[in-house]
């Protein structure tokens, strides 16, 4: 793969950037760019962010495919292994990060449709429901604690907490990324390259909750 390039645009022509529809076909990008003597911006194309956002998402992928390899091993060689059951809340959060990816892509739809009032609300629906399900993780983690289960009561406990915080500092990560589209709202809707934010912030969100549900799958079968 040849590597990626900053690449000179004229300033009339950074309206046409990538951006103008949901299947996002330029190469416009956002950010890190600015005018040179010579009157060009430089912009990085967008391909640049979805390439790194692919690659960032294969280290987390990595990540967590250890820490199952990890969580298998120990409960193979272990004799101390101990059934943990899990909070109901779980299933609420679940359910909750579910629709927050529903409401996200309600927000892009907003946005390729120039309506810029449904973008907004239903990015600040999606803001509030990511943060609403951290919170739902420390309710299920103090559910456990009062019933005297903590990271080091036994093994199994010490991989669920290992995992949802892992997952959870993660998906924190998205929440700011949302607040920070937030912050840009208006910047985003006027100007058609920064739409690809949207769309590497979408693409790690629903990484993020595709992550939760085979996270909560491998709680259920091993703990």
């Amino acid at each position: 793969m040849a590597p990626e390039v900053l690449t000179p645009v004229r300033t009339e022509e950074v309206a046409l950037d990538e951006g103008s529809g949901p299947s996002g076909g330029g190469d416009g990008g956002f950010g890190g760019d600015g005018p040179d003597p010579s009157g060009r911006v430089w912009s990085v194309p967008a391909r640049a962010y979805r390439t790194g956002m692919y690659m960032a998402l294969a280290a987390i992928t990595m990540l967590f495919a250890a820490f199952t390899s990890a969580m298998v091993v120990r409960q193979g060689i272990s004799n101390d292994w101990a059934h943990t059951a899990l909070p109901r809340v779980l299933w609420l959060n679940t359910a909750i990060l579910l629709a927050s990816s529903a409401t996200l892509e309600l927000a892009k739809r907003g946005l390729w449709s120039n309506e810029s009032r449904r973008f907004i609300a239903w990015l600040n629906v999606t803001a509030v429901l990511g943060a609403a399900f951290i919170g739902g993780q420390f309710v299920a983690w103090k559910q456990l604690a009062a019933r005297g289960v903590y990271l080091a009561t036994n093994p199994s406990s010490s991989f669920f907490y290992l995992l949802t915080a892992a997952h959870g500092l993660h998906l924190l990560g998205g929440v700011i990324a949302l607040f920070y589209l937030l912050f840009r709202a208006r910047r985003i809707l006027d100007e058609p390259r920064w739409r690809t934010a949207v769309e590497v912030t979408a693409i790690y969100w629903h990484f993020m909750d595709g992550l939760w549900v085979y996270i909560l799958i491998l709680l259920m079968t091993r703990l």
